[in-house]
């Protein structure tokens, strides 16, 4: 089975490895967006996705827009049986989603029609989900919105953060999507449409997303920080002598005892730090003010004395 493989992040590399390394599936081409720059340095670097292919001398296309009529009518010449889109980052047009003779193969890691758009694993983690999983489904004209063709649940634990969501959807998903294509080659699977009454979309995280409003419960704070580990990651801001610090908190647990200060409200006892939420008082473990290495909160404290009675928003 040929393959045309679409991706970009870091994400979609262990998707085509399994591709690559699985002898009944040719990756015939590997496309990716174009190389931007990156860094304080602003060095213009190749996404993850074309530094993989270009270990495995894979034809590599990087067209600025699919919507292009020379850059289309390139990728429907390699002829490829089936597209396979892991987090490419842009929509497919209608001249390419319908060429392969299998379709476009779209992997999504959340469980459809749940979570449909670009940050459903950071959603299921925010909203407190037990469950999420990763769905294999044929690409259509809508937002993730095609029939569904494979699913497979994956379990949140209580602890669960972005990064160990996704090592396990990269347990599950490269397996599943080999196993679906597979089947599909052989005219063993049967599209099921999608219940379009139990859909949810999601959106892109913004930097903003990631500010923590002391003012919602314990609950809802946690989950978010975890969520949003390690982008945007938690964070906050402390006015301080008439200056902005953003103080980005890497770790904090529910306190065990309770301040009683307004949201917000710093509170230092036995050389820990702790603030206030709407329902109760957080202990911040592990802080990175802006600028700095990330330190506990004993290391804090000692370069930052004045927190007391401070207030962050």
């Amino acid at each position: 089975m040929k393959i045309l493989f679409f991706g970009t992040p870091e994400f979609s590399v262990p998707f085509l490895k399994a591709l690559v390394d699985d002898k009944r599936f040719e990756v015939v081409g590997v496309v990716c967006q174009p190389d931007k720059p990156s860094g304080r340095g602003n060095r213009v670097v190749a996404c993850p996705v074309k530094q993989f292919a270009e270990t495995i001398k894979v034809n590599i296309y990087q067209p600025s827009s699919l919507k292009v009529a020379e850059a289309a009518q390139t990728l429907l010449s390699i002829d490829a049986d089936a597209f396979v889109v892991v987090a490419y980052g842009k929509l497919i047009p209608p001249t390419l989603l319908h060429a392969p003779r299998l379709g476009c193969i779209n992997v999504h890691p959340s469980l459809l029609p749940a979570y449909r758009g670009p940050s459903p694993m950071q959603w299921a983690i925010a909203q407190g989900d037990t469950q999420t999983g990763v769905s294999i489904m044929l690409l259509d004209e809508g937002m993730d919105t095609g029939p569904i063709l494979a699913q497979e649940t994956i379990g949140i634990d209580d602890n669960e953060t972005y990064d160990s969501l996704v090592r396990k959807v990269h347990t599950i998903g490269p397996r599943l999507l080999l196993e679906t294509l597979d089947r599909l080659g052989r005219g063993e699977v049967i599209p099921a449409a999608q219940d379009e009454t139990q859909s949810s979309l999601t959106r892109l995280l913004e930097k903003e997303d990631g500010r923590i409003n002391w003012h919602q419960s314990m609950v809802d704070i946690e989950r978010k920080a975890r969520a949003y580990h390690p982008w945007p990651g938690a964070w906050s801001v402390w006015n301080r002598a008439g200056k902005e610090l953003r103080l980005k908190i890497l770790f904090m647990k529910p306190a065990d005892f309770r301040a009683d200060v307004p949201p917000g409200t710093v509170t230092v006892k036995n050389n820990r730090l702790f603030v206030d939420a709407a329902d109760g008082t957080m202990e911040l473990c592990s802080i990175q003010p802006e600028g700095k290495a990330a330190m506990d909160a004993v290391a804090f404290l000692n370069g930052y004395s004045d927190v007391n009675g401070a207030t962050l928003a």
